[in-house]
């Protein structure tokens, strides 16, 4: 079949119809068909597998007939199972004249979308609907290959849910929602949700996961970008994971999103400005092209709208090669004609030449909106591991900006300063030497920097427990040292302004 004649299954349940998927979210539950049940079912490495799009594990973890077993064989492993069973566990009827199920064969039941239970971040039995084959492990290069089809829950949605800033908002907008994660997590801190996709199917499938998440419904728009929003609104939040792969054309909605190059990102975020309230945040996942002779940072620098702080991480970098062969097994192309695979990984290298591209990253794009006159753009690389979910870190983190823009050098060093919790100082050298040859500081929490800091430095955080300010611990440390204390002064507030800006130091009330 050519990919043109492709196409998801053309059935999917009701969305209009609130009542059965609330009788059938019930069903569910009762049956410990939940993230928590699931892990006792199966085990941690079946439970794993599944997210590996591997199902053996799972298949033979389920080969009883408990009510739980059934309903993972039915709606994440999508096993026909015997209609009598199914009548025990679920609303049968309603599920079939709702479209959930449909019958498959003598006296047996097939669902019609994959539902994969997705634990909320306070315990939330919540439950995400796609299409079938794409709930586990994303589309496997199975189902990939239709234009139009809805991937559940991968790492890239998991990763944009978990660097969320989760403070309470009026307004909130997930703009190319897919499946409907982001406008879930969003409904539990936002007064109105607005979500957003290209794809009428994937918002039709956003309705259902909401509706058998037990989640308020969402203001539902199709568009490509901010079409769908209307001038002059604004939002607290914006939240997206686009279809962000650089690639030649545009095979599947789901990931390519039919500009050239990186220009749909460049496009989001260039566009996000106009559509933040005061002090909103807009948060994306994006890839960004590494082009000969051009300062990737400095491209991306580019990018921010004006009236906007930015924090930008790439926290990836592939060559084109390992790029395209990526996205090529993504969609399942090495498992087809190997002159077709070979045609289309050369196309992904011409396009890639042409445009002067040797490598893509990718990473986590953050904006706030701000009034100030000097906007903050930071955009660093960070590929090591960090802990998730990172929303209050990113917070925190414009906290202080805006509490070092407010501060000149003199009113920095009469400021005082605390170590952040979680914050370890590691001192390496060889065995008995009297001094250490590199002094570290490493977070334990957040973003888990490292950072080598001379003798000065370790002195500075060291001392820095709130009760003196940062000019009178440098003076202290210039008399321990014998050094000019003016000199040392003019030297360090870069430094220490470094320090508190990556989170190894706090802010602090001296009179507390």
């Amino acid at each position: 079949m050519s990919d043109s004649s492709a196409s998801v299954p053309s059935v999917l349940p009701a969305a209009d119809r609130p009542d059965v998927a609330a009788r059938l979210r019930q069903a569910l539950l009762g049956a410990s068909f939940t993230a928590d049940g699931l892990l006792d079912l199966l085990g941690a490495p079946a439970y794993a597998a599944l997210a590996r799009s591997e199902t053996v594990p799972a298949l033979r973890a389920t080969r009883g007939d408990t009510p739980l077993e059934l309903l993972v064989r039915l709606f994440l492993l999508q096993q026909p199972v015997p209609r009598a069973a199914a009548a025990g566990v679920l609303p049968v009827e309603d599920c079939l004249q709702a479209g959930w199920l449909v019958p498959a064969g003598e006296d047996q039941l097939a669902t019609t979308v994959d539902v994969r239970p997705y634990g909320g971040p306070d315990g939330e039995d919540w439950f995400v609907v796609s299409d079938l084959g794409c709930a586990v492990g994303g589309a496997g290069g199975i189902a990939s290959r239709a234009q139009d089809v809805v991937l559940g829950v991968g790492g890239a949605s998991t990763t944009l849910a978990g660097i969320t800033v989760r403070t309470p908002v009026r307004t909130a907008l997930d703009l190319g929602t897919g499946s409907g994660i982001q406008a879930l997590h969003a409904g539990r801190h936002a007064t109105r949700v607005t979500a957003t996709d290209v794809n009428p199917r994937a918002l039709h499938i956003t309705a259902l996961t909401l509706a058998l998440s037990g989640a308020p419904a969402a203001d539902l728009r199709q568009g490509s970008l901010y079409e769908p929003v209307r001038d002059g609104e604004t939002f607290d939040l914006i939240v997206s994971n686009p279809p962000f792969v650089i690639s030649p054309g545009a095979r599947l909605t789901y990931r390519d999103g039919g500009m050239a190059g990186d220009d749909l990102c460049r496009t989001l975020v260039q566009e996000t400005g106009d559509r933040l309230n005061e002090g909103g945040y807009a948060q994306f996942l994006a890839n960004w092209e590494h082009v000969e002779g051009e300062d990737w940072q400095d491209r991306l620098r580019s990018w921010v709208p004006r009236g906007c702080d930015a924090w930008i991480v790439q926290r990836e970098v592939q060559d084109v090669t390992q790029y395209a062969e990526l996205w090529l097994r993504d969609a399942g192309d090495h498992r087809g004609d190997p002159a077709r695979y070979q045609a289309r990984y050369d196309a992904w290298l011409e396009e890639f030449e042409a445009r002067k591209v040797k490598a893509v990253g990718f990473g986590w794009i953050t904006l706030r909106r701000t009034g100030s006159a000097t906007p903050s753009v930071v955009v660093e690389e960070w590929p090591h591991p960090v802990e998730q979910p990172l929303g209050d870190t990113v917070r925190a983190h414009f906290d202080r900006l805006d509490q070092l823009r407010g501060l000149d050098d003199e009113a920095l060093l009469a400021a005082h300063f605390r170590l952040a919790p979680q914050v370890v100082q590691e001192q390496v050298g060889l065995p008995g030497a009297e001094d250490p040859e590199h002094v570290v500081l490493r977070q334990n929490r957040g973003m888990r920097r490292a950072t080598a800091v001379d003798t000065v430095g370790a002195g500075f955080v060291g001392a820095c427990d709130g009760s003196l300010s940062a000019g009178r611990i440098l003076d202290a440390i210039a008399e321990l040292m014998g050094e000019d204390p003016e000199q040392l002064r003019e030297r360090t507030p870069d430094r220490i302004r470094l320090l508190v800006e990556q989170g190894f130091l706090e802010p602090a009330d001296p009179a507390r």
